[in-house]
């Protein structure tokens, strides 16, 4: 059912977030690591501080995940009710 009022009441796929942070910290580290190991100090400081920056939004996201079904709907949670008066 579309109700029009999606890009306010859209859910986030939380769980596929939380796996492209893991991928993206391994790859900020390894990036970070072999920077630093090559001699190239900002190359690695730019990949140290998107690592920075990755832990942060995970950080984040497991936060929302462990709030419950408002962040992280199942099956059995409907969607929001559409907005009383869609037009504002």
């Amino acid at each position: 059912m579309r109700t029009g009022s999606e890009p306010r009441t859209a859910r986030s796929a939380l769980r596929a977030r939380f796996w492209l942070c893991v991928w993206g910290v391994v790859w900020a580290i390894f990036g970070t690591a072999a920077f630093a190991l090559a001699g190239r100090p900002g190359w690695a400081a730019a990949c140290g501080a998107l690592w920075l920056v990755i832990t942060i939004d995970m950080a984040m996201v497991l936060r929302h995940i462990r709030q419950g079904p408002h962040y992280q709907p199942g099956r059995d949670i409907p969607p929001y009710r559409p907005p009383e008066n869609p037009h504002r």
